[in-house]
């Protein structure tokens, strides 16, 4: 088999639920590959159940990169990960191996191929009085604020986001511009490497339901004892990776705001429409060849014939 060339990566997305792990393992192990998580959440160690880590068993398998390596209470954006990942991979290129690429993030990938866009100045001062006047009145009312000043952006972000959210408007506070203004001047023209990009689909009625039934796996699996044990290590609910699907909802039980049967249904919900996010991000990307779950032979052609 040819190996790849040195900018050459292959990339497998595709919404929460729709089997990404299992098809890129059988993949990466059939083409002597390596696997880089492109998954916001599953760089955060204790954080197993929630986030559909690969489990120990499936990384002996296909070595994995970019999974536990900072703790829930670290700063971690996509500007750190696409420097780290873009180091992963031109050390499992320089193996001679081939790299997958494989997550649900689209900001991620897109930062990781493309490069990040400008951000603009940072300003300490103004980032520290926006921190404290979300613990004073909650992120919700800084998330209204920015929909004012920016609504492409607050539609992108989610109202309990505040690390994105602060940034957001401290952008604005700094330079007078929104943040999406520096997004569209960047454009995520540049490339910095060569992509085969394959995306799994699913009817959606179908799509829906392995998320429900996820859901209820996860449960079956301890997710609600995961999250207790993350409160009980000291990592409180208002930390931006506690904030994300599942460990907010079961947080909430914990504290006794909601009963955990209604709180499963909203997370079945908010998974529903998380998938739908992200098949509006990467149904943008021209660049994804579209596939069946079923159709991993014809994946593995393309590939051949990519590298």
């Amino acid at each position: 088999m040819n190996r790849c060339s040195p900018e050459k990566i292959i990339v497998i997305c595709g919404p929460t639920g729709s089997g990404k792990t299992g098809f890129a393992i059988d993949l990466a192990h059939k083409f002597d590959g390596e696997i880089v998580s492109a998954d916001s959440m599953q760089i955060y160690r204790y954080m197993d159940v929630g986030t559909a880590k690969p489990t120990h068993a499936e990384q002996a398998v296909v070595v994995h990169h970019m999974v536990d390596i900072v703790d829930p209470d670290q700063d971690f954006d996509a500007a750190v990960y696409a420097e780290i990942a873009g180091d992963c991979i031109r050390k499992i290129l320089a193996k001679g191996k081939t790299a997958f690429l494989v997550g649900g993030t689209g900001l991620y990938i897109k930062a990781l191929i493309h490069g990040l866009f400008e951000k603009g100045p940072s300003d300490p001062s103004i980032r520290g009085r926006l921190k404290r006047e979300a613990e004073l009145e909650g992120a919700g009312m800084l998330h209204r604020r920015l929909q004012q000043i920016d609504g492409t952006a607050a539609e992108k972000i989610h109202p309990n986001d505040t690390y994105r959210i602060i940034r957001a408007l401290e952008v604005f506070e700094n330079t007078g511009q929104p943040l999406t203004v520096f997004q569209q001047r960047h454009g995520f023209r540049e490339r910095r490497f060569n992509t085969l990009e394959i995306g799994l689909s699913w009817p959606r009625p179908v799509l829906y339901d392995r998320i429900n039934q996820r859901v209820d796996i996860m449960m079956e699996q301890g997710f609600y004892s995961e999250v207790q044990d993350l409160l009980d290590r000291g990592y409180g609910s208002d930390l931006k990776s506690m904030q994300s699907l599942g460990y907010r909802h079961l947080a909430a039980v914990i504290r006794g705001d909601v009963e955990l049967a209604d709180s499963l249904t909203l997370l079945k919900r908010d998974h529903r429409r998380y998938a739908k996010r992200q098949l509006t991000w990467f149904g943008a990307r021209e660049s994804v060849h579209w596939l069946n779950f079923d159709q991993k032979r014809f994946a593995g052609d393309l590939i051949r014939e990519f590298i």
